[in-house]
């Protein structure tokens, strides 16, 4: 059994650590510690998560983990996004190699031996996500705050969310994907990316009822036990009427120029009210974005339904890498979150100006398939399934 270095556990008389850890009868409990920034991932973090992770998956006396936010107001909101824009604006390449870390955190978790449990209160967004959907069983809370918002800063939904948001309809999966919907506890237990939607205040004990978990018998029937209430009462969706407004303008066989056409459309229907403020905040969002992006975001996702999670993360690394250095990206930081003018000015500005060649652009891989950084991702997968196909 090895030890986790003194440095790393909760009780450890220095100054508060961004990654808390602790095990609470033989389960692993590991706490996301930035609450000022929503508990935002650095890169120190996401290699000290690394270190825990391994150690968690080593250590015979622990059977289980589970994530957390500190605080009440998030999960995780995602990744340094700041930091990333600071490297890139000075031409310091180390900002690749914090997504490569991320990415094969994400692929640990996702192909973990033992039961992952995320806690997805408050907000989960971005690399929160790459977190939290890699986790077994994943709870929401009426304070859910859920989202894949990256098209609104010109770049795309990454972190495996061409893979993991594929678990709900194509349609629903483009809607949620382009326009960086934010959802509710409810509403992600309702498109698969939650498992149970509980109260807040019933996750505030859930260490008391983890210190009686039996360890005889399914240790996932055990886990559920502690974190799903005896009565529960899932709250309503607030996306669920509009489920066929989206099934019919998200079309998977329409492009983003149709998507935003058909809404335009309706618009000038004029629709009942609730529906207008839905076509009309849909339309004013989609007409915000990065083109190139909404283009790129649309394909990825699409083809991400075909593909293994390796497979996934290495199309998204590719266009990661091309979005920050060649792309949209730094725009939109600038525009969303250092000047905060709200006024990017993306390349191109219209839809119609991208075209087919740009797309394919930003899919193609910077690097051969020997040479790419997450080439070793799901190799033995990848082996079989080259094998069947000869």
């Amino acid at each position: 059994m090895s030890a986790v270095p003194e440095a790393r556990h909760e009780t450890s008389p220095q100054v508060e650590r961004e990654i808390l850890f602790r095990v609470v009868n033989r389960v692993a409990i590991v706490t996301l510690n930035r609450p000022a920034a929503l508990n935002a991932l650095s890169h120190a973090m996401v290699r000290e998560l690394a270190m825990l992770v391994e150690h968690c998956r080593t250590d015979s006396g622990i059977v289980a983990l589970v994530l957390k936010g500190a605080g009440d107001r998030g999960f995780c909101a995602g990744g340094d996004v700041r930091e990333v824009y600071r490297l890139a604006t000075h031409g310091d390449a180390r900002w690749l190699a914090f997504f490569i870390d991320e990415y094969r955190l994400d692929y640990v978790l996702h192909t973990f031996p033992k039961p992952v449990v995320a806690l997805l209160d408050g907000i989960a967004m971005g690399g929160g996500m790459g977190l939290g959907q890699a986790a077994r069983l994943r709870i929401a809370t009426e304070r859910s705050r859920i989202a894949m918002p990256e098209t609104r800063i010109g770049f795309v939904p990454d972190v495996g969310a061409s893979h993991f948001l594929s678990v709900m309809p194509a349609e629903l999966e483009l809607y949620a994907g382009l326009t960086g919907a934010t959802l509710s506890g409810a509403d992600a237990v309702r498109l698969h990316l939650a498992d149970l939607c509980v109260p807040a205040e019933w996750l505030a004990s859930f260490e008391e009822r983890l210190q009686r978990m039996p360890h005889a018998g399914e240790c996932m029937e055990a886990l559920r036990g502690v974190f799903e209430p005896p009565c529960n009462v899932v709250p309503h969706a607030p996306l669920a009427p509009f489920t066929q407004l989206i099934m019919r303008h998200f079309d998977r066989r329409s492009s983003v120029e149709r998507i935003v056409a058909t809404l335009r459309h309706d618009l000038e229907r004029e629709p009942p009210r609730e529906v207008r403020q839905w076509l009309q905040a849909t339309y004013d969002t989609l007409t915000s974005l990065s083109p190139t992006m909404l283009h790129v975001t649309r394909e990825a996702l699409l083809r991400g339904r075909q593909m293994t999670l390796a497979e996934c993360f290495r199309m998204e690394l590719g266009i990661v890498k091309r979005a920050i250095e060649e792309g949209d990206f730094r725009e939109g930081v600038r525009a969303l979150l250092i000047d905060k003018d709200r006024e990017p000015r993306w390349s191109p500005a219209t839809l119609a100006e991208v075209g087919p060649e740009r797309v394919r652009h930003f899919l193609g891989s910077p690097w051969t398939h020997e040479a790419h950084p997450l080439a070793g991702l799901g190799a033995a997968a990848d082996a079989v399934r080259d094998r069947l196909k000869n």
